[in-house]
């Protein structure tokens, strides 16, 4: 069954302890040891002691073992466990429902066991542990005894120790996905680190040790995450599941760099961030590294989402909960900075949403740096450093959150989760999705001592993920299609029309080394016509075939979806779009045309910082030179020709600004225009500026002063206050505030010309 476990005994006594849950996996077990023995004519005292270790292991009865203990210290203890073969062995089989209904397959009950073994005896494989004297033992339970005295006796201690050294060997032939941390809460609060912390906190509130330690509990119990083989088994057929209500089932995942980072996990402490877009997004990460046996993450989240049902099966598949707001409680802080500082340590990688929350947008929303500052504050307790963090961008054909998300930037409340909304959601997947695709960023290497000198470090190093995840995010044909058709909005294209603009498009992006996905490798015509028929059964695109030809357009009231698809890809092009609007100031206004261009483009790259992610300020300039050089080598000296602009602009298609940019100045101009109506010893609060911009956008739109719907939302107008402060313009002021109120609705309106000026250009000759 297994090979010799004598080759490691190399004392004169021996205690196995026998992980045994019924009496047919002791009998295994002893058989085992009992016919291995003669082989290497073992001549030394032999006992043994059953402690069912794998059916609960964070709570081990050990009444025998105590008693059992009671041997020389040279004796050497050995622990030794079946493994019982399944068909989960197979790292490249999914789980299914059928294999597990009937309880956990790894632990079969003793029928089932006698009658796997009538069947084939080499199902059962025996495993031994790394075994220790028990000496070794001892004093390894008294140094932490010395500490915290949180176990009830040496056998206490021991049966801890046996567990780790069998998940050890046991991980050996399972693989890495089953590699899991066990014991944490003892291990953490035994530490010496943890029982300063609580010192600490003593000085500071006066209540004793041992009325901290037994406070802390119920938080250890309800951050610290209990991953079981069995219940990651349900999660992987959960997930697998969930993903194949809509989505096709082959996700496209880059495994040449997953394979890479495989390497990395093993090696140092590493987070993998991903970009959150859906509610699909945890789960399709944890399905591919579940799936390709990677080392299960343990997913870090908010505890609104630890809701009946999902929090159970999350929480023992390696979620940790976190409350949103604990910052008045030093106890929960320390808690949770020793339980990360002890993954680190011990290589168990964490994964979380970079944004902290869903983009209710399409694109890359500002990081969350709660998340983030856990992370790094417990690297500084801990003795792990240089953290590689992972970005990782999730990207799908249709997200079926978009509906909800496109309500919710309309003013409507959100749903809160329980387990009825999460039924309705799994409902309401049931539609052809498209595919799932996966990219992985390089890492960002975060240094202790870097952390500690640069108090920028946490934004520093959030930037630089965002950029990276950002860089690697494809192009899909969903995204690329909206792009092209809110170009065109309101005029409707033929299918001629959309191929032709997507092709330019796709070629620009490609001279500029930005990904696509594989849909593009497929018959681009056939893949188009699939994914409108999607689009249009699902209400977001309108198809005309009454006519000549048949046309599309995006839907009147469905803008702002198609604008979420749009934006996933947008930050690709906006070097470019910035670049056209700088040629359309250097062309109309006074001045040096080279000073009035570089002014322009810094001013509108800080005007939209709160919409995207830039690299630093000179590689900024440096890809716009690359960018129009590529139309005229020498654009720049040509820039106080205004006839040389004007031919510029017309060479540089696709002319992409107004189909990037529109919703974004046409949502700043309505918020200024809110302003512009107050008097100057008058103010708005955020939520009243809201409020007033989304009526006052209604107006607009009706009044078409603004194209879209996409430029009515919440987020939208909240950078728009953000920009409006920046230009300190929000709050009340001397009697010249009102005309520079007025200026500044006047510079988005005149953006706004621009941009369709634009888009004229942009347009075939036929209307033009």
């Amino acid at each position: 069954m297994s090979n010799n476990p004598w080759q490691a005994i190399n004392a004169e006594r021996v205690l196995f302890i026998i992980d045994a849950e019924h009496k047919v996996e002791e009998k295994v077990l002893l058989d085992w040891l009992e016919d291995t023995k003669a082989l290497m004519e073992y001549g030394g005292q032999v006992g043994h002691c059953v402690v069912p270790i794998a059916h609960d292991p964070e709570n081990i009865p050990t009444e025998e073992l105590h008693r059992a203990l009671d041997v020389p210290e040279e004796t050497l203890v050995a622990p030794v466990r079946v493994v019982w073969k399944t068909s989960f062995d197979d790292l490249k089989r999914k789980p299914r429902w059928r294999d597990l209904l009937r309880g956990n397959p790894r632990r079969p009950n003793q029928r089932k066991a006698q009658l796997w073994l009538d069947e084939d005896v080499t199902r059962a494989r025996c495993i031994l542990g790394e075994p220790a004297t028990v000496k070794d033992l001892r004093q390894r339970y008294e140094k932490r005894k010395e500490i915290a005295d949180i176990d009830a006796n040496l056998a206490d201690y021991v049966a801890e120790q046996a567990s780790l050294a069998l998940e050890v060997a046991e991980r050996r032939l399972r693989g890495s996905r089953y590699k899991v941390p066990r014991q944490v809460s003892k291990q953490v609060r035994a530490s010496d680190r943890y029982k300063k912390g609580l010192d600490k906190i003593r000085e500071e509130t006066g209540a004793s040790e041992e009325d901290l330690r037994a406070k802390a509990l119920p938080y250890f119990k309800e951050l610290v995450a209990l991953p079981h083989n069995f219940w990651q088994d349900v999660a992987g057929a959960f997930n697998r599941w969930v993903i194949s209500l809509g989505y096709e089932n082959n996700l496209v995942v880059d495994l040449e760099k997953l394979e890479k980072y495989r390497a990395i996990v093993r090696e140092h402490p590493t987070a993998l961030l991903w970009t959150h877009k859906t509610h699909m997004d945890g789960i399709t990460m944890q399905s591919i590294l579940f799936e390709h046996d990677f080392p299960p993450p343990h997913t870090m989240g908010g505890i609104n989402m630890a809701f009946a049902g999902v929090g159970f099966l999350a929480r023992r598949s390696g979620a940790i909960f976190i409350r949103r707001s604990f910052q008045d409680n030093p106890l929960y802080k320390l808690v949770l900075r020793e339980y990360l500082a002890y993954l680190l340590e011990k290589r168990f990688p964490l994964t979380w949403s970079f944004e902290g929350t869903r983009s209710r947008v399409g694109k890359l929303m500002p990081p969350r740096y709660g998340m983030l500052k856990y992370v790094m504050d417990a690297m500084q307790e801990s003795s792990a450093d240089d953290l590689h963090i992972i970005p990782v961008a999730i990207n799908y054909d249709m997200n079926n959150d978009v509906k909800d998300y496109a309500a919710e930037q309309s003013g409507s409340i959100k749903r809160p989760e329980s387990l009825s909304w999460f039924i309705s959601y799994l409902r309401r997947m049931r539609q052809p999705l498209g595919r799932i695709y996966v990219d992985f960023g390089d890492p960002v290497v975060v240094s202790k001592s870097a952390f500690k000198d640069d108090h920028l470090a946490l934004q520093r190093t959030a930037f630089k993920v965002g950029v990276e995840a950002n860089r690697v995010t494809p192009i899909t044909l969903t995204s690329l299609m909206s792009l092209s058709l809110l170009g065109a909005a309101p005029r409707a294209q033929t299918i001629d029309e959309l191929e032709e603009n997507m092709n330019a498009l796709r070629r620009w992006a490609l001279h500029r080394d930005v990904k696509f996905t594989s849909d593009f490798d497929d018959d681009a015509r056939d893949g188009m016509l699939k994914l409108i028929d999607n689009m249009v059964n699902s209400e977001l695109i309108n198809r005309y075939d009454e006519g000549p030809e048949t046309v599309y357009a995006v839907a009147a009231d469905q803008h702002t979806m198609a604008n979420y698809y749009r934006n996933t890809i947008v930050h690709h092009f906006i070097p470019k779009a910035i670049a056209e609007l700088s040629l359309v100031e250097a062309a109309a206004a006074d001045g040096d045309p080279q000073t009035l261009f570089w002014n322009e483009a810094d001013r509108l790259r800080d005007m939209f910082k709160f919409e995207f992610f830039y690299v630093p300020t000179d590689e900024f300039h440096r890809e716009i030179r690359k960018e129009l050089s590529i139309f005229d080598a020498n654009w720049e000296a040509n820039l106080g020709d205004r006839d040389s602009v004007q031919g510029l602009l017309r060479e540089m298609k696709p002319l992409i600004a107004h189909a990037c940019l529109k919703p974004y100045i046409e949502a700043y101009r309505i918020m200024a225009d809110v302003f512009a109506r107050l008097p100057h010893n008058e103010s708005l609060d955020e939520k009243a500026a809201m409020s007033a911009a989304f009526k006052y956008g209604r107006q607009a739109y009706l009044q078409r002063r603004v194209s879209s719907k996409a430029s009515i939302g919440q987020i939208l107008f909240k950078n728009a206050y953000k920009v409006l402060s920046g230009y300190d313009v929000v709050e009340p002021g001397d009697s010249e505030l009102v005309t520079e109120r007025k200026n500044v609705s006047k510079r988005f309106r005149v953006l706004a010309h621009r941009l369709e000026q634009i888009r004229a250009l942009a347009m075939p000759n036929d209307i033009e």
